[in-house]
């Protein structure tokens, strides 16, 4: 599957102070799982933001998020209404552009993107932090089959794909194997930048 990234053109600087998390990891790892945790967990924080993706699929009880159409996507890119965009398994994945509004306001954003876009990412915002969630290949196979989301494509396709990136290396590994509730603690650590301690 092609992908591609592209940022929102025209801004001097890296954007901030706020922080960009960026969560990343192989289908199957939990990623949507530990953020909604996170999610609820600083839902009185408003220094904390959780941005909607904009997908040209529809939401679901996996992903709450803004369902557009192929033609309203790339209306989207002409209008640069996204922060950053890329294709991916065969669907457009977006970040509004309202998210350079909270950096500049010094809040954490934190977003599930493709390890595709970080290297852009980095350069873009002043202070990034990378987050790889991740479990063991045979956990991330039973999970993707259990799941059995018709949009996943092809399961063996999705755990074979490799991103060969220096900029795409996390700062923060989270082997996501045990407990979700003690995962998506170490997570909103990492969100409101405190030390973890195992």
């Amino acid at each position: 599957m092609s992908e591609a990234a592209t940022m929102a053109q025209g801004e001097a600087g890296a954007i901030g102070p706020g922080r960009l998390v960026l969560v990343v990891g192989p289908s199957g790892a939990g990623k949507d799982t530990l953020l909604r945790l996170a999610q609820a967990a600083c839902v009185d924080d408003h220094n904390v933001v959780f941005p909607r993706r904009i997908v040209t699929r529809e939401s679901s009880a996996d992903e709450d998020n803004i369902a557009m159409s192929p033609d309203q996507f790339r209306r989207g890119i002409a209008h640069g209404d996204f922060a950053v965009h890329w294709e991916a398994h065969g669907h457009c994945y977006a970040l509004p552009l309202e998210i350079n509004d909270d950096i500049r306001a010094g809040r954490a954003v934190v977003a599930n993107v493709s390890r595709t876009v970080i290297g852009a990412l980095r350069k873009a915002y002043a202070e990034v932090v990378v987050v790889a969630i991740t479990a063991p290949p045979d956990v991330l196979a039973q999970r993707l089959a259990a799941r059995a989301r018709h949009s996943d494509g092809n399961i063996s396709d999705r755990l074979a794909r490799n991103v060969d990136d220096a900029a795409a290396q996390a700062d923060v590994t989270i082997l996501n194997a045990g407990s979700a509730d003690y995962h998506s603690r170490q997570l909103v650590r990492v969100i409101r930048d405190e030390s973890w301690h195992e």
